[in-house]
């Protein structure tokens, strides 16, 4: 699973994408409220680490999570 950290412009806020080993999107979710979009796509238990990476994680940067 990859997770992308996008920077917004404007009025457009900074979000976040999960997706697939095929790349495919699993979910986008603004980065200040990530819980329920990660509870509905069942990854509610790792929410603790995911949050962490998306923190440290820079904007525009693809990283490869290991769950």
């Amino acid at each position: 699973m990859y997770l992308i950290k996008v920077k917004g412009v404007a009025k457009i806020p900074d979000y976040v994408q999960l997706r697939d080993e095929e790349f495919t999107l699993l979910a986008y979710f603004r980065v200040d409220r990530p819980e329920k979009s990660l509870d509905k796509i069942g990854l509610a238990e790792h929410s603790e680490y995911i949050l962490k990476k998306i923190e440290e994680l820079p904007f525009g940067q693809v990283y490869k999570l290991e769950l």
